[in-house]
């Protein structure tokens, strides 16, 4: 009955002449036999709850944190406290949109989900979002380890400058850690196992939390910085002042900061494909515990760096931090920990690409490691010389991060579930299909929004960061 509703289901028909992808076959056969486990293309999915909420968690986490209490400096508490509730239960609903369309066809590849809505062109632009904004937030990652690991080593070593001794070469720093560590975990045959390595890369980011709390306590507003930070210090109105709603011409570029805190959404498939016992409501659970998780750690970083500093908060807060004090040893402990959380990401960022690149350049193939292995070191590959050859790609990071982080969130997902979901179950102007109408509607208002703030900055001459993943 099913697969009658979608060959007369509006989008999701399919061409007589393609055969039913294997993922398809196995989740029709799990319809009629209730009793077998579900099974997928290459492997059954193993990964517990747990590590599913660890790795969907750790896709979420990125270095745009640092840039939280920036934010609400430039919109209130209240106003931030606002935006982030909306963005975040924006995320669970697109998530949800995901899991919908993917449960009615069996499907659990995102690039799947292109082709049954779109044919070839949907499962290719798919991919194609997919690469880009993964290689963008790797690429984001790594330039962290560029610029902030020669200046921990510096530090450990008592050093007061710079030196040019190899060690303090970013570029041969990002090689090695890519190497050392990023290598050997991307090769994992399934993202699962890294369940792991995303735990205690979470638990990094969650003493970076205790330390901003901390130190709340401990630096006082109006603030005594050292060095040639050329800040006053005497008191005055606006200073150490809370506000809790404000607006001003930073506040239009705290929204793209927060909007797009919450992308994870090429990993919730994969994530999905490995899971143990998969169903949509356990995958569902997992997103929610996830985005909760992550509010939670957002809004706390936000307002106590932010009841920290107030108007003293820089974009990159642990920049604030040292600018008070840069030989605080928990400061320089806290920053090796950030360190520590965004390599142990990189691997996490990098599966969703593999995977997109073998479904469209070997699609059906069964596993196999050469393939497995090569693509992973391609991929590295481009992201390391982009990060050593280009000096400044915040602009093309702006670009790609204005147009793919709005077309996953919220485009792709509202116009998968219009083109899939059956119109026998739901006809066009019913509800669901309306709300994702409107929300990948509200997708293409972020990326206009997004794109007219870089126009403006390029215009202006002024370089402002828009956050990221």
């Amino acid at each position: 009955m099913e697969m009658e509703k979608l060959s007369n289901g509006h989008g999701a028909a399919m061409p007589m002449d393609e055969e039913v992808p294997q993922e398809d076959q196995l989740f029709l056969e799990h319809k009629s036999r209730p009793t077998k486990t579900t099974q997928f293309t290459d492997f059954e999915g193993k990964t517990s709850l747990g590590m599913s909420v660890f790795n969907l968690s750790n896709a979420i986490m990125g270095s745009g944190i640092l840039g939280l209490s920036y934010a609400m400096s430039n919109t209130g508490i209240v106003l931030f406290l606002v935006l982030l509730i909306c963005i975040a239960c924006l995320s669970s609903y697109s998530i949800h949109l995901l899991l919908r369309s993917a449960g009615v066809v069996g499907i659990r590849a995102y690039e799947h989900l292109g082709m049954r809505a779109f044919g070839h062109p949907g499962k290719i632009i798919a991919a194609v979002v997919i690469t880009l904004h993964n290689i963008g937030a790797m690429s984001s990652y790594l330039f962290i380890v560029k610029s902030e690991l020669p200046l921990v080593i510096q530090a450990f070593l008592g050093q007061t400058s710079g030196s040019d001794d190899w060690y303090m070469n970013g570029n041969y720093l990002i090689i090695i850690v890519t190497a050392c560590i990023i290598l050997p975990l991307a090769l994992m045959k399934h993202l699962g196992y890294l369940g792991y390595t995303s735990g205690f890369s979470l638990s990094c980011m969650v003493f970076f939390l205790s330390a901003v709390i901390y130190k709340r306590f401990h630096i006082f507003c109006p603030l005594e910085l050292f060095g040639n930070y050329s800040v006053s210090t005497e008191p005055s109105g606006d200073m150490c002042t809370t506000t809790f709603f404000t607006i001003n011409q930073e506040t239009a570029y705290a929204i793209p900061i927060l909007a797009f805190a919450f992308v994870c959404h090429p990993e919730v498939l994969p994530i999905y494909t490995e899971l143990r016992n998969p169903t949509k409501r356990r995958m569902q659970s997992i997103g929610n515990i996830s985005i909760l998780g992550m509010f939670t750690m957002y809004f706390l970083t936000a307002i106590f760096g932010y009841l920290t500093f107030y108007q003293n908060t820089e974009a990159e807060l642990l920049h604030t931090y040292s600018k008070v004090d840069p030989l605080d040893t928990l400061i320089l402990c806290v920053r090796l920990a950030v360190l520590v959380a965004v390599t142990l990401t990189v691997p996490v960022v990098l599966f969703p690409i593999r995977r997109a690149l073998q479904q469209l350049l070997f699609p059906g193939k069964a596993f196999h490691w050469v393939r497995h292995i090569v693509i992973a070191l391609c991929l590295l590959c481009v992201v390391n010389l982009l990060v050593i050859l280009v000096p400044n790609i915040r602009d093309i990071f702006g670009i790609t991060g204005a147009t793919t982080a709005p077309s996953l969130i919220f485009i792709l997902p509202g116009l998968f579930y219009i083109r899939i979901i059956p119109t026998e179950q739901e006809p066009m102007n019913s509800r669901p299909k309306i709300q994702a109408a409107c929300f990948a509607a509200l997708g293409f208002i972020f990326m206009t929004m997004s794109l007219t703030f870089i126009g403006i900055d390029w215009t202006s001459g002024e370089k402002r960061s828009l956050g990221g993943h």
